[in-house]
């Protein structure tokens, strides 16, 4: 195990994956977020479902909405509970700072996955994010509500989190083309979390 709790996020999950994904379970309080993102994808849309985890349920869902996902993922061991659960979707073994799939997607999600970066290394992101978009393509993560970070744990383990803050957030996602077209702060109705969804320009 590496020594910051910033560093040993993909081995934190490696050895508790399975634990994670029981945890996480299949209850899906998404689901009015991921309708809006949806409603930004043509019919069949291909999509690109970054820090995949087990696949449950964000990808699962997608799935049985009819889109094509593909999912990344930094860690062997939720990978393979990706691809146990959806056996017929794509899946790389990739760490998202080094994201470089070759192809674009019209959709983008990283949702409970991207905050666990340094902020230095979410500002590299945005660039990553750009090179995987198609026109009109929508992205949508999770994020802190100012910059800095937070450390959780996930069976006794720190588990870091980070974040930046909002209007630099929208500063990098206009520098790389990207229209904001929803942001919640804290949103009550989905975990408390901080939502932002957004658009590639046309």
């Amino acid at each position: 195990m590496t020594d910051s709790p910033e560093a040993s996020v993909i081995d934190v999950y490696q050895r508790h994956g399975a634990a994670w994904a029981e945890l996480r379970g299949d209850t899906l309080v998404e689901n009015a977020w991921l309708d809006r993102f949806c409603n930004l994808l043509p019919p069949g849309a291909a999509v690109l479902d970054v820090g995949c985890g087990s696949g449950l349920p964000i990808a699962g869902e997608l799935i049985r909405r009819g889109f094509d996902v593909t999912g990344v993922d930094g860690t062997p061991t939720m990978l393979a509970l990706f691809r146990r659960n959806l056996p017929g979707a794509p899946a790389h073994l990739a760490d998202m700072r080094q994201l470089a799939l070759g192809r674009r997607f019209a959709g983008l999600i990283a949702w409970d996955s991207f905050f666990h970066l340094s902020p230095d290394d979410q500002r590299a992101m945005f660039s990553r994010f750009q090179a995987h978009a198609v026109p009109d393509s929508a992205l949508m993560f999770t994020s802190g509500t100012a910059e800095g970070a937070a450390i959780g744990e996930l069976e006794g383990d720190p588990l870091y989190h980070g974040s930046l803050d909002p209007d630099e957030y929208r500063t990098l996602l206009d520098a790389t083309g990207f229209e904001v077209v929803a942001h919640v702060l804290e949103d009550p109705d989905c975990g408390h979390r901080t939502v932002w969804l957004a658009r590639q320009y046309g």
